[in-house]
């Protein structure tokens, strides 16, 4: 949704600005009338390739965030209260700037736009901000008006036109407004017009579903991600240790945990090396390995947490081992290696279905899942394991952690385990007939009502044809082997009227996916459309999917997920593509969401990242989800988090004529302008506060806008390349700095030789070359110079940034010769930008016609120096 007239409406120069500055530049040097064609057609050949950016139909607010319901009403902007992009705050100050400018309007003024004026000003609040004022693509400056309809437009500029000073310090919009409608309305217009204000709040598509979670017209929910850390091998799970610190342990299956702390930072110290105790190869999907760990519920006090990993005797007989370990005496960031106690050991007859999950529950017991033992089909015993209730394997089982037993096991069974009393049955199980649980939570519940608080929720891998999310019940008895899913597996174990099995939840086949991935029932803040929905995967063919409760009748429907267009996630540190094999869901002490994926499943492949859920079209109001956490004590280094995910770069158009290798350049530079960092947050600058007098001030009367043309140029006169377009600043001096500084060629002559003389009498005195020049223009004359010289530009208004360039060459002390055509120089690297292979190519031309088009028009204008380096 780019404006024609975006740079005169952009409060600072944009990459667009600067660059076309540069082109516009010579149309206006004194002989543009006899050599404008060349000049014209690589404009235009500009504005035609420079693709124009189409409205995306999702709502989206000024600072790249998806907008929100207030938490409190607004007192001003009150048609924005039930949805928008403003606060409490920002709405006190729009009122705050609206009254200060109805102050200094005449009682009629008043009364014909003080409703006008108050709608423009409170379209900062529209759910709609990013589009009404060109900030879709955060990379570009944004507005300081909205855009708005022609009609409209014509309406408010009889009306109030006088007005546009109090809203702007734009000179262009400003004097444009006092004397041309169509020139003005046609620059506050919106190439989308279903965007322009305000068409934005009648189009049925935009505003029916405003604040509901973006579907695409499949029905699949459109979600976006933010990468939080990367390089890691396997990662098989992500927790916090319910501290207050908000750190997060991530652990690798080859048994290394490492602390992430708030700010995304990596410590350099892992947490806990077991990478020689645990069984695991590099083989691709290997179960075995590091696969589980859980804090104690008082682990703030106590330091206690529990481990669960794959071990190997003699090089034959495999285990699983879960055991319980402390945090170190001097430093929180670091396990004590040898605290670890043996908690459980259980032989593993197979090298498959190892289970791995550990959690607490709200009754503070120790959840273990394990899996049935491998191999196909459950084939140990009559039964298999699963439902055989006196082994240990395909079972939930649940301790007591916090005491040992008298009969010699180092934890107490307890005392309502369902099977306690059962002499066939092991008093541990909690549940059974389970195939391979891989990754369990607990429901934190709804935040107000609590409703759901406790559940247990499994994804259970299935044999052949289906996958399983399941409910973990007391006593509950799952099925495997006798079904897979809702199916039979085993027909005379199903046909046992004794079974009594409790269904998944949900279940899907292997035409969707193969190997259910667990996850987690949303509850953060961040993004509360989203509350209330499981959200899992498969780890297999890497699709997301989520489940809806249906509170009446207890049914889980399931909702589509799908990662949100280009469009859709175009904001900073946003992306909308991950890793395909999703090894584990996570959430952390907020309660948001993150899933953790690889792009090889290998223990020794350091391609695993994990990335953080985010809803585009709904958030919290800005505030009520800031953490406290409690301060951590670092006694290592730590590693900044470095984004790898970026957005796929946009395609170049095809360009086949030698006159657009400028174009080819520019927009090569404009495209590596859209990678940003993922902490770089690019704003609205804050609305400029004007110190009113008992006078409104005057505009200026310089500046005649006619044709578009014309007001184009004139606009990019006042264009500054922001930090974000660029790392030099143009910046050109203001009326009164070039009166004082237009001096006569004469005087100008005079000065510049006796700072030459100056120069080279604290030097020694090198003989300058010949010159035929008379001694009447001896300040064009060639200087040989020992040391730097810094020569004064002709400080006119036709100076551009080429002649600015080639000033600071001279500055650096390089050798330079009379110039017939202007060097070949490499492009100025700029902080955060990259250019790619193609656009280095074509640098030295582009440059070369770009000074070729400027240096014509403006070599008269400064004197020739030619300097030698002794």
């Amino acid at each position: 949704m780019t404006s024609k007239w975006n740079a005169a409406l952009h409060p600072s120069g944009a990459l667009d600005g600067a660059f076309t500055h540069g082109l516009l530049r010579t149309m206006e040097a004194p002989d543009s009338s006899k050599k404008g064609l060349p000049e014209f057609i690589l404009i235009a050949s500009v504005m035609l390739l420079v693709p124009v950016r189409p409205a995306s139909g999702h709502p989206q607010c000024l600072d790249f965030e998806p907008p929100f319901k207030p938490q409190w009403h607004l007192e001003f902007c009150t048609q924005y209260e039930d949805f928008g992009c403003c606060d409490q705050k920002t709405d006190n100050s729009i009122a705050e700037r609206y009254w200060d400018i109805i102050d200094q309007l005449e009682v009629g003024g008043q009364e014909l736009c003080a409703d006008m004026l108050k709608e423009i000003m409170c379209q900062d609040c529209s759910p709609y901000a990013a589009h009404l004022f060109d900030a879709e693509d955060p990379y570009t400056p944004v507005r300081e008006l909205p855009g708005l309809c022609f009609g409209y437009c014509s309406e408010f500029h009889s009306k109030c036109g006088h007005v546009v000073k109090f809203l702007t310090a734009n000179r262009l919009l400003r004097e444009t407004s006092e004397r041309d409608m169509t020139t003005f309305c046609s620059m506050m217009d919106l190439s989308d017009q279903d965007y322009c204000y305000p068409n934005v709040l009648k189009s049925p598509g935009l505003n029916s579903n405003l604040g509901q979670v973006v579907e695409d017209p499949r029905g699949c929910l459109q979600l976006c991600l933010t990468e939080v850390a990367n390089g890691l091998r396997n990662p098989v799970l992500m927790l916090h240790s319910r501290d207050e610190t908000h750190r997060m342990f991530i652990a690798e299956q080859v048994g290394f945990i490492w602390v992430y702390l708030p700010d995304g930072s990596r410590l350099e110290q892992p947490f806990l090396d077991m990478s020689g105790e645990v069984l695991t190869t590099p083989w691709l999907g290997d179960e075995r390995g590091f696969l589980g760990m859980a804090f104690h519920p008082n682990y703030r006090d106590n330091g206690r947490f529990f481990i669960y990993y794959s071990i190997q005797f003699n090089s034959k007989v495999e285990k699983i081992r879960i055991s319980e370990m402390k945090v170190s005496a001097s430093d929180m960031n670091m396990a004590d290696p040898y605290s670890e106690r043996v908690i459980l050991e259980i032989e593993e007859p197979a090298a498959n279905h190892n289970g791995g999950q550990l959690l607490f529950g709200l009754d503070d017991y120790l959840y273990i899942f394990t899996g049935d033992g491998g191999k196909a089909g459950d084939p140990f015993g009559k039964y298999g394991n699963s439902q055989n209730k006196s082994a240990l394997l395909g079972k939930v089982l649940r301790i007591d952690v916090d005491g040992s037993d008298p009969g010699g096991l180092q934890y107490r069974i307890p005392p309502d385990n369902p099977f306690i009393e059962d002499p066939d049955a092991r008093p541990e199980v909690f549940a059974y007939g389970v195939r391979n649980m891989w990754r369990c939570s607990v429901d934190r519940g709804d935040p107000v009502s609590r409703y759901g608080r406790g559940r247990i929720f499994c994804g259970d891998v299935g044999q052949n044809r289906y996958e399983e999310i399941d409910i973990i019940e007391k006593g509950g008895n799952y099925g495997w082997r006798a079904k897979e899913g809702f199916e039979c597996y085993d027909l005379k174990l199903c046909q046992n009227s004794s079974l009594n099995d409790i269904l998944p939840i949900f279940a899907y086949s292997h035409h969707v996916g193969k190997s259910v991935t667990g996850g987690y029932v949303y509850r953060g803040c961040e993004s509360p459309n989203l509350n209330g929905l499981y959200i899992f995967g498969d780890f297999m063919s890497g699709r997301i999917m989520a489940l809806e409760e249906d509170r009446m009748t207890g049914v889980w429907q399931e909702r589509s997920v799908c990662m949100g267009d280009k469009k859709t996630c175009s904001f900073p540190g946003l992306i909308n593509h991950y890793h395909k094999f999703i090894i584990s869901f996570a959430e952390d002490e907020a309660g948001e969401l993150y899933f953790l994926a690889t792009t090889y499943p290998s223990s020794s492949s350091p391609s695993g990242t994990v990335f953080k859920f985010m809803d585009p079209s709904r958030r919290a109001p800005p505030g009520k989800c800031k953490q406290k956490p409690l301060p951590v004590k670092v006694k290592g280094k730590r590693f900044p988090f470095a984004p790898r995910e970026r957005k796929p770069p946009q395609q170049l158009l095809p360009v086949h004529r030698i006159i657009t290798l400028s174009v080819v350049f520019m927009m090569d530079t404009y495209q590596t302008l859209t990678v940003l960092d993922t902490k770089e947050k690019p704003t609205r600058p804050p609305p400029r506060k004007f110190k009113f007098t008992t006078k409104p001030p005057v505009t200026s009367n310089q500046v005649k806008p006619t044709t578009t043309t014309t007001t184009t140029t004139t606009t990019t006169t006042e264009a500054k390349m922001t930090p974000t377009s660029s790392a030099v600043k143009l910046k050109l001096a203001d009326k009164e700095a070039s009166r004082k500084n237009k001096l006569k060629p004469e005087k100008k002559n005079r000065m510049l030789n006796k700072q030459e003389a100056k120069k080279q009498m604290k030097t020694k005195r090198v003989k300058p070359k010949p010159n035929k020049q008379p001694k009447k223009t001896a300040a064009k004359k060639p200087v040989v110079v020992k040391d730097k010289i810094k020569p004064k530009r002709n400080q006119t208004n036709t100076e551009n940034l080429d002649d600015q360039r080639a000033s600071n060459s001279l500055k650096d002390n390089k050798i330079h010769t009379k110039r017939k055509s202007p060097p070949k120089k490499a492009a100025p690297k700029q902080p955060g930008l990259k250019i790619n292979k193609k656009a280095k190519e074509h640098v030295g031309l582009v440059n070369k016609a770009m000074i070729n088009l400027n240096v014509k028009s403006n070599r008269t204008t400064r004197p020739q120096l030619q300097v030698k380096r002794k």
